[in-house]
């Protein structure tokens, strides 16, 4: 039972749409303009760099809350590890928004910093420095969590992360699979590019 209550919990929390509920202040639908995505890179495309800033914090927060709360209260790495990946399920099929969301990355990396912060280290570096030579935030997100699992085996191994890394990647490259395509079609907008 309460595991059951943590994991809807961490759910529920997940599921808030910081980027909808910014862009909404901004009289935008965020839903309806630029990719369509309720993420920070969306946001700055539609809104610009404040209320992006202010997305990212609030996404990457849904993650940090509930995994530090159950390492508070309980000290269960294997809790941790499912209560982050029930965060980030919420904010990819968010309860407020009829089950849709974003990709979960900000959530991801919140999550990893409290889960894993040497792992959330590289894995944020990584995904900097593509960012940076290719101005793809899909692309930097792709290859960042896609080493994830070879990040925390080789900077901050435990079975459990490993296992929860493992499952972390794969969720986000499947919320990536349009954004593959467009790399691959060279059809991806860049970061910066006003929609």
């Amino acid at each position: 039972m309460i595991l059951f209550l943590l994991v809807t919990g961490a759910f529920l929390i997940g599921s808030i749409p910081c980027g909808v509920l910014v862009a909404r202040v901004q009289g935008i639908d965020l839903k309806k303009v630029g990719s369509g995505n309720i993420g920070a890179t969306n946001v700055l495309r539609t809104t610009g760099k404040w209320p992006a800033l202010l997305t990212l914090a609030g996404d990457m927060m849904k993650g940090v809350i509930p995994v530090a709360a159950v390492r508070y209260f309980v000290n269960d790495l294997a809790m941790e590890g499912v209560i982050g990946l029930s965060a980030i399920l919420g904010h990819n099929f968010s309860v407020f928004l009829r089950f849709r969301g974003g990709k979960g990355v900000a959530t991801s990396i919140g999550v990893l910093l409290v889960f894993s912060p040497k792992a959330a280290l590289v894995t944020v570096i990584i995904w900097l420095a593509v960012l940076f030579f290719t101005r793809y935030s899909s692309l930097g997100a792709i290859v960042a969590f896609g080493a994830l699992p070879f990040t925390v085996y080789g900077v901050d191994y435990g079975r459990e992360k490993l296992t929860i890394s493992l499952m972390m990647s794969a969720l986000l490259m499947l919320r990536h699979a349009d954004n593959i395509k467009r790399l691959i079609q060279g059809t991806e907008p860049k970061i910066g590019k006003r929609a």
